[in-house]
């Protein structure tokens, strides 16, 4: 799975402080994330993120138009 910046994803477990929507602001070997909640930042590693991430619930509009359009190609 593919992870962008911007990309809102929802993991398995909720923040201690009740949200389970976290803001991706940083890709790479890390990844930083934002909890939508109450702004706390972290950053965990790649192999934690992908084992720990649900779903995604939202992807900024730029990045899905060059996604559907690489799949037209």
């Amino acid at each position: 799975m593919k992870f962008y910046v911007g990309d809102i994803v929802q993991m398995k477990k909720p923040h201690p402080c009740g949200a389970n929507r976290w803001e991706v602001l940083r890709v790479g070997i890390d990844f930083r994330l934002r909890c939508t909640g109450c702004n706390h930042l972290v950053l965990i590693p790649r192999t934690k993120f992908e084992k720990r991430v649900k779903k995604i619930l939202e992807r900024p509009e730029g990045i899905a138009e060059e996604i559907t359009g690489a799949d037209n190609l």
